[in-house]
Formats: structure tokens, C-alpha cells, sequence
């Protein structure tokens, strides 16, 4: 349904003036006040794209007085946002690039999550750089560690991990004895930090909504609606019900990432940069399968290549290919897990198999295009742009300096608008359960006391909710059974499957599997077996019968089974061709409605205005 904006416009910063009180969390009920506030506010900004961007942009927007809403046409952080590295990283490589301004920009961004931003999801880890040659190596590549911790001292404030320190080869062997003896000849150690991205975009989306932002994901931008040629709002199609409206807004910015292209060319405009995607592909096995007591970095003939703890697994990865298929859900290919084995075992004195791989998963990385033929050696950089006016697009950048990309968004959105506008404060907004984490991991072992909860328990809490963990124990409290652990995921409770339903704005069962937990990477049988529980713990919260129980089950095992199959083929195109037979929850409600020319041919109520174009195809995927 098309719906007009009525009655007074809500100032900037009053949310509640629309009737909705900032959530504090993301459950159904607020997903539902959320859209009746888009459907009737004229917003000050409209954050199209519910990944670590989009989700930094919201943030940044509403933190700065302004009325903000942000949608999402999958789950938040479904793309590119939750199939990364998991590093929060300076980028150590492109200092051989000669691009100091990134790895500093970088590097005091990766201090204010480690201290301030998100202590609770952004922890230190330490790497390993074998050495291969005994002098000049050694000399290169110190050179540019000593650079690295400079840069990240340059904030201001401590940097939040110790400096690199040079190894001698006896050293190097003690610190990770499943090397090959002859595979190197000394190393130096350095530390990164690790994030479990997916869990932070989710809580960046939800404190962004507890500071009065309106949030909705599942949500699906159609088109956007013009006067003259200045954008004024956009057309959404509700996935979940199948609703059309309008969301109007006085400046749209798109946060799409690998979609951007997509996004522009529903305003009916040229975009004034491109956005090109690289596939990434890691691979998941099991910590015991070599020893070591730090991660690894190894140099390949196209890039780096990461072994990174992650809890009971390593983290293998990643490949860097151009990718021209299907952008919401990539697929490996055996060539490319071949790939990453062939280069991790040329140091490991064990090779590992693909027997090994409990889980492989890939993403794709938006890269500036036209600077280069080969994506390893695109952008990292971001863009910020008018292109249309009242459409600012961002686009680029890396995971790590998502709250700067965010901020330079608003700032040229805000430029746009009438009056003075605070400047960005997210350098020191701490996401929900950062604030007194370091005294409630102090206190683990009272609460575990307390609680009736192991402390093991309670420290994987902590570390996946800050403070907020209290109140998945209180839902333990209330039921104990939901203390038990997922079938075949020792790690996870019922608990936290119910908490993302009703706090964390999980609507399928693959959004809790893969994304609010990372059961569908982490288990060897990839969810199977949790499924069932998993989805009849959600359905109580989002009142499923037992057909759509079993649907979201049924869904969920085509979607490994595709996956699994996907990563048996020898190429890209058959990958995708197989990946895509699984059914997509995504477009699970479809009408016979289409866009057509200036207006839609049926299914929606209420005529445009005269002075109003429509632009934009049904088919298009921009978030």
C-alpha cells in the first residue's frame, strides 16, 4: 500500500513525536511499530543497506539529533558484512602499496573498537610472519611492522595491543610446532584484533534503533520517488507480508555495497564511480587439527593469506577473484578451497584435506573500480557522493573504517539540509553491552555462581553479548531447559535462539544459524542437526504454526545441501548455478505487481503525485 506522509513532519531527534519509543531491542512488535513510523514520517534520512555501513551511517545519523530510518531487503549484515575475515585490521599488505593514509585511518579505528566502541566483540590476536629469507626479509618487513605500530599510536591514544617482536626459528617453532622445519628461518609476531562481524553489525543496527532509529529489515527498495529531479523518498516492498509503501525522506543515502551499481541505476541516473565485486572464500577446521598458539600470515603469489584463530576452529582464507554471478550468495568452488589447502600446507608439516573443512563460506568485497585489471590490487578506499540530488551513494572502504565511512555520508547528507547540524559523535558511542563489560567479565565467576550457569558458559556469553548477557541468563532463569546446548553445537544455548528472535530481529531460522550464531560455518553437519530445535524455539517467539516451522527446516537443509554441492564444482558458473536451486526466504512473497514506466500496473493503493516519477525495476536487489 502507497501511503502519503500526514499530519505534522517529525522534527529531528523526536522519534516518539511519531508515536514509537526508541527500541532497545529488535523484536517483531518493533520491526512492525518501525515500519508504521516509515509508512507515516517524513524522515530526515533514509539508510538504505543494513550491513556494517549502512548500519554506521544509521548510527552516526540518529546520534546527531536527526530522524533516521534504515532498511534492509535481507538480514542485517546478510551480505558482504558477515562473510569477511572477521578482522578489524590496519592492513598490513597495503603498506607495500604505499598507502599509509588507509593503514593509519584504519589502525585508530581498530583501537577505538578494541577500547571504547565494542570491547565485548572486538578482542586483540596474534599473528605469525614467517620468515623465508635471513637478512633483507627480515630488515623489509621490519621496517614496515615498525611503521605499522607507529600509525597506531597516531590517534591519540594507545593503541590496545602489544608491538611486534622479532623471533629467532627456535622461537618461531615453539609458538607453532606444526611448521615445516624447513618452511621458514626465523619470523616476527604482530597483533590485529578478530570481531565476529555478523553479532556486531546486528548490535550496531539495534543501538542505532535504541537511540530512536526506525529499523526494518526484510524490507526491499524498489524504487525511488522523484520530484523533478531531486529524491524525495523511496518505494519498499515489505518481504514478509507483502506490503507496498512509500518512505519519504530529505536525503537517501545508499549503502548497498556490491549492489551500489544496482541501486543507481533505479534512480534513472549514470553513477558517478562503479563498484566491482571480489570473492573471498575461507575455510573453517577444527583447532586440534595443527598447534599453534597464534594465527599466521603467509605471503601468496596474488595476496595474503590469513589462518586466524576463531574459538575451537582456525579461519582459512581467503582467495580474490573478480565475481560476476549471483551477489547474494556467492559460492565456492573446489578450485577455490584447492586454493587455500595448496597454500596452507605448503608450511604445515601435517597437510590438512579437505576432510578437514567443517565449513567454507564466501563473501564479496565492493571494490572502486577502473583503477585496476586485477581486484587484489583495487580501492580499499571509500567514496562519498552527491549523485542525484537528495541521494548521497558510499561506497568502497573495508570492514574495519565502517564508522568513518558512515560518518562521511551524514556529513554530505547534512550538508544538503537546512540549519546547523551537530557534527558526528560515534567515536565515542559504545555499542549496547560495551558499557561496564570489563567489570561484568571481572565478576564471571559470581555470576556464574549466582546464575547456576558454568563459567565457560558464562564467558561465551559475555564475549557475544557484553552486559546484555543478563538478560539471556534471565531467560534461562525463567526456563531452564533453555540452558541446554544446540544439537551438534556444543557452544550455543536455546537461549540465545530465542533472545535473536526477540531481541536481535531474526525472522528465519537462516538468519539465526548462520548469522545471529555461527552454527552453519562452525558444526560439521553445517545446522543440521540444531535446525529442528532451533526453529521450534523461534516459532514461540514469532508465533509460527508447525507448517511454517517445518518450512523454515525444510528451507535451511536446501540451502546446505546447495551449498555443499556448490563447492563440489570445478567453476564459478556451475558453483552458482547449483547454490541457486536452493529456494531464497528473501523473495518469499511475490505478487503479480510489477513497475511499469511512471507507476505500478496493480497492487497498489492510491495514485502518485503528478509532479512525482517512479524509477526502478521490481527485479532489482539493491540491499
Amino acid at each position: 500500500m502507497t501511503s502519503t506522509v500526514t499530519g505534522e513532519k517529525a522534527s529531528r531527534g523526536a522519534s516518539t513525536t511519531a508515536g514509537f519509543d526508541p527500541a532497545t531491542k529488535l523484536g517483531p512488535d518493533e520491526r512492525v511499530a518501525a515500519i508504521e513510523t516509515l509508512k507515516s514520517t517524513e524522515l530526515d534520512v533514509l539508510v538504505v543497506g543494513g550491513g556494517i555501513v549502512g548500519g554506521g551511517a544509521a548510527l552516526d545519523a540518529v546520534t546527531r539529533g536527526l530522524s533516521v530510518g534504515i532498511v534492509e531487503a535481507r538480514d542485517w549484515g546478510s551480505g558482504t558484512s558477515s562473510r569477511s575475515s572477521k578482522l578489524v585490521h590496519g592492513g598490513i599488505r597495503y603498506l607495500e602499496q604505499l598507502n599509509f593514509t588507509l593503514v593509519r585511518e584504519a589502525l585508530i579505528e581498530r583501537g577505538l573498537l578494541l577500547q571504547r566502541i565494542a570491547p565485548h566483540l572486538v578482542k586483540p590476536v596474534r599473528f605469525l610472519y614467517p620468515l623465508n629469507h635471513r637478512v633483507w626479509e627480515r630488515f623489509y618487513i621490519g621496517i614496515g611492522m615498525a611503521m605499522y605500530d607507529v600509525f597506531s599510536w597516531s590517534g591519540g591514544r594507545p593503541p590496545g595491543v602489544p608491538h611486534h617482536r622479532h623471533l629467532t626459528r627456535t622461537q618461531v617453532l615453539r609458538s607453532m610446532p606444526s611448521l615445516k622445519k624447513d618452511a621458514f628461518v626465523g619470523g616476527m609476531t604482530y597483533y590485529d584484533a578478530q570481531v565476529d562481524d555478523a553479532r556486531y553489525v546486528a548490535s550496531l543496527v539495534r543501538t542505532a534503533a535504541s537511540y530512536g532509529a526506525h529499523a526494518a529489515s526484510r524490507i526491499r527498495i524498489e524504487g525511488f520517488i522523484k520530484v523533478g529531479e531531486r529524491v524525495v523518498g523511496a518505494h519498499a516492498h515489505d518481504i514478509q507480508t507483502g506490503e507496498h509503501f512509500d518512505i519519504r525522506a530529505k536525503q537517501v543515502v545508499n549503502a548497498t555495497g556490491v549492489w551500489t551499481d544496482d541501486t543507481q541505476a533505479m534512480v534513472g541516473t549514470r553513477g558517478q564511480f562503479k563498484v566491482r565485486a571480489s570473492k573471498g572464500v575461507h575455510l573453517v577446521v577444527p583447532r586440534d587439527r595443527f598447534q599453534s598458539n597464534s594465527g599466521m600470515i603467509l605471503r601468496t603469489e596474488k595476496s595474503v593469506l590469513f589462518v586466524i584463530p576463531w574459538g575451537r576452529h582456525w579461519l582459512i582464507g581467503t582467495t580474490d577473484t573478480d565475481w560476476y554471478l549471483d551477489k547474494a550468495h556467492p559460492a565456492a568452488t573446489a578450485a577455490d578451497i584447492d586454493y587455500i589447502l595448496e597454500h596452507v600446507n605448503k608450511v604445515l608439516a601435517v597437510p590438512l584435506t579437505r576432510e578437514d573443512v567443517e565449513g567454507v563460506y564466501a563473501g564479496l568485497r565492493p571494490l572502486l573500480a577502473g583503477e585496476s585489471e586485477a581486484t587484489s590490487k583495487l580501492s580499499r578506499e571509500h567514496v562519498v557522493a552527491h549523485t542525484a540530488p537528495g541521494l548521497v551513494v558510499v561506497a568502497g572502504g573495508k570492514w574495519t573504517t565502517y564508522r568513518v565511512m558512515g560518518k562521511d555520508a551524514i556529513d554530505e547528507a547534512v550538508a544538503a539540509m537546512d540549519g546547523k547540524i551537530p557534527e558526528s559523535t560515534t567515536q565515542d558511542i559504545p555499542l549496547l553491552g560495551a558499557e561496564g563489560y570489563p567489570a561484568a567479565w571481572n565478576k564471571r565467576a559470581r555470576t556464574a555462581k549466582s546464575s547456576g550457569v558454568h563459567k565457560v558458559r558464562i564467558e561465551h556469553l559475555l564475549n557475544r553479548y557484553g552486559t546484555l548477557a543478563t538478560e539471556v541468563l534471565q531467560l534461562v532463569e525463567d526456563d531452564p531447559s533453555l540452558a541446554d546446548p544446540l544439537p551438534g553445537a556444543d557452544d550455543y544455548i536455546g537461549a540465545e535462539v530465542v533472545y535473536a528472535a526477540s531481541h536481535e530481529g531474526a525472522l528465519h531460522l537462516e538468519d539465526v544459524l548462520a548469522r545471529r550464531t555461527r552454527i552453519s560455518i562452525e558444526a560439521w553437519d553445517r545446522g543440521e542437526s540444531a535446525a529442528p530445535v532451533a526453529a521450534r524455539l523461534m516459532g514461540g517467539v514469532l508465533g509460527w504454526d508447525q507448517e511454517a516451522t517445518e518450512n523454515e527446516v525444510s528451507n535451511y537443509l536446501k540451502r546446505v545441501a546447495a551449498e555443499r554441492e556448490s563447492q563440489l564444482q570445478p567453476d564459478d558458473e556451475s558453483a552458482d548455478r547449483v547454490r541457486l536451486e536452493a529456494p531464497d526466504i528473501a523473495f518469499g512473497f511475490e505478487e503479480d505487481d510489477v513497475v511499469v514506466g511512471g507507476g505500478r500496473s496493480s497492487g497498489a493503493e492510491g495514485a502518485t503525485a503528478d509532479d512525482e516519477q517512479v524509477v526502478g525495476e521490481k527485479t532489482t536487489e539493491p540491499s
